[in-house]
This record gives structure tokens, C-alpha cells and sequence, in this order.
């Protein structure tokens, strides 16, 4: 540890390594240039960080490309990596309270959640994909004539990965674990405004053993190092979790380049369909959690509530209720449910939506302002009266903001759901299976939650359809993202 943080309360936090890990170093960025990464709960400075570019992506993907042609890892048992991915979980679990305080700190979310869902639900999924390093394996194929055909499921290489700041630490579960487990060695960039555990967990990296180059973490901005990561001739694929706007150019730079392949989990505006037979109750609090948990800042947040006409009366009272109950305060206090947003971009893009409901007739049920005079806070806000075209109903806002609108029909509500460009997540809630099947096949999404929702799994493949993105993250599904296919035939 580098220096110890003090806040108030007697809350105190170890920071991590503040440079970038390059060939197992913690090395200067080239240019010597640092950034400020700020604690959302203020506004303030919490301590800068070595900011890499062009030059540092370079000398990261010379170190990467030497581990897997020339280092132990492409060669090592897969029961190995199996092992070592098992002495990292290991590791982050026993400091699940240092990592917890760090992403608190530098994202903003409440502690008590980083600590039980955050942190619980990264240990899961190295440990899950961990458990798979030795068993992806091909196929025997009978094929015409006096031939063996197999196929092998190889290791794609060189792999980029660029990190959100919603969820800083599972997000980096979510891409190095699959690629680790295949083989793969990485370089990785952190969001920008959240660096700090993955540069603490890049301590466990290589704490727990892993061989020289095989992780690289690059601290920096998505314009310099995120850019050349994605047009980099000697990466051979590369990974995103951010807005669907940043992945047309991700998308864009890696076609030019060399043709790199590319995972892709974007943007959403997901509507939660609720009918007049549920347990009313029972709805307004999925509906609520599917929408307000870590401060709205999730791309599968049920933004777009539909409610039946003979409940929608109903339904709004009691949302209001719920998000007028609902603890916005220090994320160090156990008693909080809803922290600051990231930061002032994010702050100012969440209150110019809620200016931009007002502006265009939506009702302001509650909520909608400032809370305090520093920091990111805002008020659980509720809409009532949204019109499909509003721009509360069409884009995506990423905070807490609830927008609830009203439907008649089965038929109608499904294609007023899929009139989007985008289709990560949705949800319906009813006793009727009939509605509910029809519903979860009838809408394009690449996840549909039936009288639940956010119920997360690392067995189970996550990702969009249209412009919510390209491959799947999670489950068996995951691993395919970071292996290709070779076939083999051979005369007998």
C-alpha cells in the first residue's frame, strides 16, 4: 500500500499502487502525466494516478505479446490457470473490506452493497470460471471418409479490455476471468473515474503468482489509451462495457486496424411490463430496485416502466411512496440505499433529463433535485405521464430516474416495448404464463426477467441484441468470446 486514506468518522482507506502495471512492474506512465480521480461523495481530490497512452498501450502489448508466444502461460496446464484464478478469488475475498471501501470511495455506491453484492459477486466469478479452465475442449467429428476430425477451442491471443465505472470491479471479473481461463493474455483499462480496485486487485494479480506480462492494467482516458488499444495492430481482440456511442467507434477503430474481433456490451433503455393480476406490492418494489439500484447508473436499469391503465393510478402512488422512503446519503453509512452519481458530467447529464421531462409534459411525481451542496446527490425521481416520444422515454440515462407509462394491451405494449434501438434487458411481471411467455419471447432482449428482476448470475450469459451490443459475457457462453475454433483432419 502506497498511503492510507482518512475520512470522516474515523473511516479510513488503504490505497492501492497508483502506477501502471506493465511485465508485472508498477511503472511511470511515459509521459510522467498523472489524472485526479474524485470522490463522488464531495467532489474531491482522492489522489492521482498515473495516466497512460499511446506509449504505455505499446509497451503493454509487447509485454502481453511476450507472455503468450514466448512465457509459461499458452504452455501451462490448464488445471494451472485453473489453480492460480482460485488463488486470486481467494485473495480478493480476503480483502473484501479494503476492496469494498475503495469502490465506495471512487464510485459512489453504498459500501454495505459493494461489499455484499460488488465484491461477493466478483469472488463468484473468478472462482466459476476458474473451475472451467480445464475443461473447454473440441469435438470429434465424423466426417465422409478414412479421417479423424477434431476441433480445438485456442486461446485468440492478445486480448484489450475496457472497463465501465457503473460496476468497476465485477466488470473486470466479467472480461479477465473468461480470458484467463482460455488462455489469453490481457491488457486492461479501467474507466478513468474509477481505477482504484482494479489496481488494488492488479496487487492480488500478482500476489497471487501469475507469470510476467499475462495482466497488464493501464489507468487512463478512453480518447488516448482506450483508442489505442482499440486500433492496435498486434491486439487481437478486444472487449467493452460502456455507451453504444463509444462502441460504434471501438467498433470502427478495430475494423480498421487489423480486423480484431470485438465484445461488445452497450447501451439500454429496458422496459418492465407489469399487468393488472400481480401482487401490486410485490411490483412496485422489483420495479423500483430494477430501476434505483446503484443510483439508476445501470445499463439494464428498468427505466421504462409500462403499467396497465387499470392499475397505472395505483402503481404511481405507491412508487412514490417507495422512493420518498428511500436513504440517499454518505455510501460509509450503513443506513444508505442510493449514494452520489460518478461525477459532475454524469450529475449534470441526469439533471438535464429531468429538466427535459418537465420541458416536455411529463408530471414530476417526486423527487428531481439536489440534495446537498457537495457531492452528486440527487433526489429518487419518479415521472408519471410519459409519452413514448418524450426523450426520458427514448434515451438512455443512466440515474435515478423512473419513468412510468401506461399501456392497454398485450400486443400493443410488446411492440411499444421493442420501438427502441435497443434491446439489453426487460422484465414482466403477471400470473398469467400465457402473458408472461409471450411477453419474454415476443420482446427483443437479450435478457427477460419474469416477475423479478436485476437476478444476476455468472452462469448465465448476459448481452443485447441490436444496438445493445455484440457477443455475450457470463456462462459457457463467455468463454466462446476469448477461444477460436480450429479444426483438425487428419488421414488415416
Amino acid at each position: 500500500m502506497t498511503s492510507t486514506l482518512a475520512l470522516a468518522d474515523e473511516i479510513t482507506v488503504a490505497l492501492p499502487e497508483l502506477k501502471l502495471l506493465i511485465a508485472n512492474r508498477w511503472v511511470a506512465s511515459e509521459s510522467g502525466k498523472t489524472f485526479t480521480t474524485i470522490n463522488p461523495s464531495t467532489g474531491e481530490e482522492i489522489c492521482q494516478v498515473a495516466e497512460a497512452d499511446a506509449a504505455d498501450v505499446e509497451r503493454a502489448v509487447r509485454a502481453a505479446r511476450s507472455a503468450f508466444e514466448h512465457g509459461p502461460w499458452r504452455s501451462m496446464r490448464a488445471s494451472e490457470r485453473g489453480r492460480l484464478l482460485h488463488r486470486l478469488a481467494d485473495l480478493i475475498e480476503s480483502n473484501v473490506d479494503q476492496l469494498a471501501r475503495l469502490e465506495s470511495l471512487d464510485n459512489g455506491k453504498p459500501v454495505s452493497v459493494a461489499k455484499a453484492v460488488d465484491v461477493a459477486k466478483t469472488v463468484a466469478c473468478y472462482r466459476y470460471f476458474a473451475g472451467w479452465a480445464d475443461k473447454v475442449h473440441g469435438k470429434t467429428i465424423p466426417i465422409d471418409g478414412d479421417f479423424l476430425c477434431y476441433t480445438r477451442h485456442e486461446p485468440m491471443g492478445v486480448v484489450g479490455q475496457i472497463i465501465p465505472w457503473n460496476f468497476p470491479m465485477l466488470m473486470m471479473a466479467w472480461k479477465l476471468a473468461p480470458a484467463l481461463a482460455t488462455g489469453n493474455t490481457v491488457v486492461l483499462k479501467p474507466a478513468e473515474q474509477t481505477p482504484l480496485t482494479a489496481l488494488r486487485i492488479g496487487e492480488l494479480i500478482l500476489e497471487a503468482g501469475f507469470p510476467e506480462g499475462v495482466v497488464n492494467v493501464l489507468p487512463g482516458f478512453g480518447p488516448t489509451a482506450g483508442a489505442a488499444i482499440a486500433s492496435h495492430m498486434d491486439v487481437d481482440k478486444v472487449a467493452f462495457t460502456g455507451s453504444t456511442e463509444v462502441g460504434h467507434l471501438i467498433m470502427e477503430a478495430a475494423a480498421k486496424s487489423n480486423l480484431k474481433q470485438v465484445t461488445l456490451e452497450l447501451g439500454g433503455k429496458s422496459p418492465n411490463i407489469i399487468f393488472e393480476d400481480v401482487d401490486l406490492d410485490e411490483a412496485v418494489e422489483g420495479a423500483h430496485m430494477g430501476l434505483f439500484s446503484n443510483q439508476g447508473q445501470s445499463c439494464c436499469a428498468g427505466s421504462r416502466v409500462f403499467v396497465e391503465e387499470t392499475i397505472y393510478e395505483q402503481f404511481v402512488e405507491r412508487s412514490i411512496a417507495r422512493a420518498s422512503k428511500r436513504v440517499v446519503g454518505d455510501p460509509f453509512d450503513p443506513r444508505t440505499e442510493l449514494g452520489p452519481l460518478v461525477d459532475q458530467t454524469q450529475f449534470d447529464r441526469v439533471t438535464g433529463y429531468i429538466e427535459s421531462g418537465h420541458r416536455e409534459g411529463a408530471t414530476l411525481a417526486c423527487g428531481g433535485k439536489r440534495i446537498g451542496n457537495r457531492g452528486y446527490f440527487i433526489q429518487p425521481t419518479v415521472f408519471a405521464d410519459v409519452q413514448d416520444d418524450m426523450q426520458i422515454a427514448r434515451e438512455e440515462i443512466f440515474g435515478p430516474i423512473m419513468s412510468v407509462i401506461s399501456f392497454k394491451s398485450l400486443d400493443e405494449v410488446i411492440a411499444r416495448a421493442n420501438r427502441t434501438k435497443y434491446g439489453l434487458a426487460a422484465a414482466v411481471w403477471t400470473r398469467d404464463i400465457k402473458k408472461a411467455l409471450a411477453v419474454a419471447n415476443g420482446v427483443r432482449a437479450g435478457t427477460v426477467w419474469v416477475n423479478c428482476y436485476n437476478v444476476m448470475d455468472t452462469r448465465s450469459p448476459f448481452g443485447g441484441y441490436k444496438q445493445s451490443g455484440i457477443g455475450r459475457e457470463l456462462g459457457e457462453y463467455g468463454l466462446q468470446q476469448y477461444t477460436q475454433v480450429k479444426a483438425v483432419i487428419a488421414k488415416l
